[in-house]
């Protein structure tokens, strides 16, 4: 297997800020997935070079893909969890309010307007 070059490693680094940043994840969020104690760039490049020794940028790749997918399928998750939440917390609703007593209150206040 080849040797990562310095130039290498600094265009897979650029590759990884960018895809962090497509992701709306951070290099702290990355680091928890390739079980590194820090998220800082340096120990993120000692780990792509060590996948890099075990497989060649293939092995980099499919570690990403991974990470990608686990991500991908979290958010997709917490996304239907939550997408009836984030719309209506927008608007103070409360969504354990009784329907009847909201339409009763409605009436009210559009009979006391007219």
């Amino acid at each position: 297997m080849s040797k990562l070059s310095a130039q290498d490693e600094n265009k897979l680094i650029d590759f990884l800020k960018d895809w962090l940043k497509g992701h709306l994840h951070s290099q702290k969020d990355l680091a928890y997935e390739l079980n590194l104690s820090s998220g800082r760039t340096k120990e993120i490049s000692k780990k792509m070079i060590e996948l890099h020794k075990q497989g060649g940028i293939y092995n980099i790749a499919k570690n990403l893909i991974q990470i990608e997918q686990n991500w991908l399928k979290n958010d997709n998750l917490s996304n239907e969890q939550d997408i009836d939440l984030k719309s209506y917390n927008q608007l103070d609703i409360d969504l354990r309010v009784n329907i009847d007593a909201l339409m009763d209150q409605m009436n009210k206040d559009h009979n006391i307007n007219n």
